[in-house]
């Protein structure tokens, strides 16, 4: 089946943008981070009306891949979506992840949306900590998505739902490499002979 419209779920830190990142290179998709529409300056959300405004106008095209897990846009970005790909991983993998992410991203300030950066004393001093949102999204989250793959409004979607990275990475070794791939194999190739 050719996967034109993807959405990807799971929690904060399994690792949902740089799947995307890999589909878009391989398959040709354009990317819609959900997080970069949503975090204005200073942790602002967007509104909600304004943003399904935004992500409505990234799906009407034809090709794309989008990351996240927003309420307020998932039946938009479900009812145009051909497959939905769940990174269920273990809670203690994604704690993991999230903690390598968070350091590298603090320790070197790095910028994620519109001028915000990781905030240590957020992450470990407040409710606002992304590891507390982590664990109470991990568990309802498989409850969540477990009933919405069975309501019959998102039955032409292809669900796939992976607990481990190596089977993640297994799907994603057997998508098709892009063609500009092998036209630079075979200029590799042609210099060899």
């Amino acid at each position: 089946m050719a996967h034109k419209r993807i959405a990807i779920v799971g929690t904060m830190g399994v690792g949902k943008t740089t799947l995307a990142r890999n589909l878009v290179e391989r398959l040709n998709l354009n990317h819609v981070e959900l997080d970069a529409l949503y975090w204005q300056p200073n942790w602002i959300p967007m509104p909600a009306p304004l943003f399904r405004e935004q992500v409505q106008n990234k799906i009407c095209g034809s090709r794309w891949v989008i990351d996240g897990n927003y309420r307020e846009v998932n039946d938009l970005v479900w009812q145009n979506a051909d497959t939905v790909v769940w990174l269920d991983y273990s809670l203690e993998l994604v704690m993991w992840q999230l903690s390598r992410r968070f350091l590298g991203n603090w320790l070197t300030q790095k910028e994620l949306w519109n001028g915000n950066k990781e905030s240590f004393y957020t992450h470990f001093c407040t409710k606002k900590s992304l590891f507390l949102k982590a664990k109470r999204t991990h568990i309802k989250y498989r409850q969540t998505y477990t009933e919405i793959m069975r309501k019959p409004e998102y039955a032409h979607i292809t669900w796939l739902r992976f607990s481990k990275p190596a089977d993640t990475k297994a799907w994603l070794n057997h998508l098709p490499m892009p063609r500009t791939h092998f036209v630079g194999l075979a200029q590799r190739m042609s210099f060899a002979i």
